[in-house]
């Protein structure tokens, strides 16, 4: 068996580093609205040699408190929210039954830039999902039914195989792949955004967007309050 200190000291985990010297993040450059400031950086991200960077990491908490982390595709951002898709019976859907709130984190190696989104979570309608359901390609409708219960324990892959098989048999390709009731989409309706971007030294720019009640305003009852955050 491999020691574990072992294999720290020869990576040498410890002195590994990367100066982050690629941008900067000043206050008077980013826009008022943050839905629009992420619009802006994740265009940028689309355009950079950044793979996927529509993949996030998703974090989730039981009623307990008892929390969980895991990547998913970011499919759908407008300015009602972040919207992914799982199966609802997954360790996910789960923890969004007994604890409506999550955060989201996308990360842009290329561009040293990230950004969070908090907030409460709602399921998007049967007709949203049914329709970006049946979007998808043939092998990943036929893989979400198939992958039922998702996060459940089985003996061999080949239990996964022979039930995909078995489906695609009763829904060969160009036919309707029924959704599954148990599969649909939910919706992160943000309360918090923050902006990073990595800087020399560890001192990095951190913009927090935070909505708030507005009392005094007349039009509306919301607001973005932006503060700075130290790295």
């Amino acid at each position: 068996m491999t020691d574990l200190t072992e294999l720290t000291h020869q990576s040498d985990l410890a002195s590994l580093r990367q100066s982050y010297e690629k941008g900067v993040l000043n206050r008077a450059d980013v826009d008022p609205n943050p839905f629009k400031q992420f619009k802006h950086w994740f265009d940028r991200a689309l355009k950079s040699n950044q793979k996927e960077p529509y993949a996030m990491t998703l974090a989730t908490a039981s009623k307990s408190g008892r929390p969980s982390a895991r990547t998913v595709l970011l499919r759908q951002f407008d300015e009602h929210g972040a919207v992914f898709y799982s199966n609802y019976d997954s360790h996910k859907g789960e923890d969004l039954a007994e604890n409506p709130y999550a955060e989201v984190l996308l990360f842009w190696n290329e561009l040293e830039q990230q950004i969070r989104i908090a907030g409460s979570v709602e399921k998007l309608t049967e007709a949203e999902s049914t329709a970006y359901f049946h979007s998808r390609p043939h092998g990943s409708q036929v893989a979400a039914c198939a992958s039922l219960p998702q996060s459940g324990v089985i003996t061999t892959r080949e239990v996964l195989e022979q039930r995909f098989q078995a489906l695609l048999q009763q829904y060969p390709e160009g036919s309707v792949v029924p959704k599954p009731e148990f599969w649909g989409g939910y919706r992160i309706l943000p309360e918090v955004f923050e902006f990073w971007q990595g800087r020399k030294s560890r001192l990095h720019d951190r913009l927090q967007y935070r909505l708030v009640d507005d009392i005094e305003a007349v039009s509306t009852t919301q607001k973005w309050v932006i503060e700075r955050l130290m790295p």
